[in-house]
């Protein structure tokens, strides 16, 4: 049953943002946070889960790969989640027919947080069967513990982030912030990771304007290998790689996509995608949550911008399918060799053609690209707004 609405004004490191968080609960027990704009700071979300849900389903598994050194989750759960409804049966709108319940209870709604109803990874665990056969190497498996939010950015189903007031936008990246402080205050999450897919190419399930926040029970592969790199960069030069790399790219230039006071886009030296612009802060930190409110307000403008530019990459293109993945420092062991970045790239590499992982990629994990990191950086600056 529902608690009933804890509301507030900005939680610790929020600094000055205006806006409100108004906390409740789902008909299952999952938490449920709404975050309004400045201009509707004040709103009131009482409105109720009423649904006769299950308890929400419980972790899946982690198992080691013993031939990689990674971690694999298995979650046999998710092969029925919804897939691409209608828009009559968007599980992300708004409630506006109490016969026709949603994920979301409140008739509007700015931004919108939530623990995903089929979730990669859960707070709730059970171990191993007790006849489950241990491995025949490596470690034992693992339950697949974690949380999976769903971050919505509007009540509007057909509205895009890129074409959203920036005061919306701000709002989003206070989402972003706070979700990230609360996962990594759990001893039991290494790293937390915040995501949009945007497009059916991408494998979109929801066309609703919607992104995730993971927060994974160990450091996933590519954090990994770059805490790794970080590690013996710092070894032979003292400095931190993601910085160093940043001051390289801001030195040359060649690559330098836009600038503002307080971050830098640029393409990437070795490029995988056919479209990939990584976004730095100037100043070492760690992850969202250590943004100060000058610096999420010119990311609210920045982030924009560069999806704005993204979506004027292809001529004819109205809308180019993209990921956007934020990289955050691990919560614990290692927290100082990571920084925060992001990497939005788009596997589009011309009207209507895909760049498909094959075998080499898919197969070997040998990138290659079929353009050249300056190409889609004069690209960029092209289709400056």
């Amino acid at each position: 049953m529902d608690a009933g609405p804890t509301v507030g004004h900005p939680a610790d490191g929020a600094d000055q943002w205006p806006g409100q968080v108004t906390e409740r609960t789902m008909a299952d027990g999952r938490p449920m946070f709404y975050f309004d704009d400045v201009a509707t700071a004040g709103a009131v979300h009482e409105a109720e889960d009423t649904r006769p849900l299950p308890e929400p389903p419980h972790a899946g598994e982690v198992r080691f790969d013993v031939l990689t050194g990674e971690w694999v989750t298995i979650a046999g759960h998710r092969m029925n989640r919804t897939f691409l409804p209608s828009a009559a049966d968007c599980p992300l709108d708004p409630t506006l027919d109490p016969a026709r319940p949603t994920e979301v209870p409140d008739s509007s709604y700015d931004v919108v947080a939530f623990a995903n109803r089929f979730p990669s990874f859960a707070p709730l665990t059970v171990g191993p069967g007790a006849d489950a056969a241990p491995p025949a190497f490596g470690p034992a498996d693992r339950p697949a513990y974690g949380h999976c939010d769903v971050v919505v950015f509007s009540s509007d189903h057909e509205a895009a982030v890129v074409d959203l007031p920036v005061a919306r936008m701000r709002t989003i990246v206070e989402a972003w912030a706070q979700r990230t402080a609360a996962h990594s205050a759990d001893p039991q999450v290494a790293e937390v990771f915040v995501f949009e897919n945007s497009g059916q190419e991408i494998g979109v399930t929801l066309t609703h304007p919607h992104g995730q926040v993971y927060a994974y029970p160990t450091v996933p592969p590519r954090s990994a290998q770059l805490v790794e790199q970080a590690r013996k960069h710092r070894e032979a030069t003292g400095g931190n790689l993601l910085a160093d790399v940043l001051a390289a790219e801001q030195a040359e230039g060649t690559r330098v996509v836009l600038s503002g006071e307080h971050f830098t886009a640029y393409v990437p030296r070795a490029a995988r995608w056919p479209i990939e612009v990584h976004l730095a802060p100037h100043r070492d930190v760690p992850d969202l949550a250590a943004l100060h409110d000058a610096e999420k307000a010119e990311l609210a403008v920045v982030y924009q911008e560069l999806l704005r530019r993204l979506s004027r990459f292809h001529p004819g293109v109205d809308r180019v399918p993209y990921i956007s993945g934020w990289h955050q420092a691990p919560t614990g062991e290692d927290r100082d060799l990571g920084r925060l970045h992001l990497q939005l790239f788009s596997l589009l590499r011309a009207p209507g053609k895909l760049k498909y992982l094959a075998g080499s990629e898919s197969g070997m994990g040998a990138w290659i690209n079929d353009t050249t990191p300056e190409r889609i950086a004069d690209r960029l600056r092209e289709v400056a707004s």
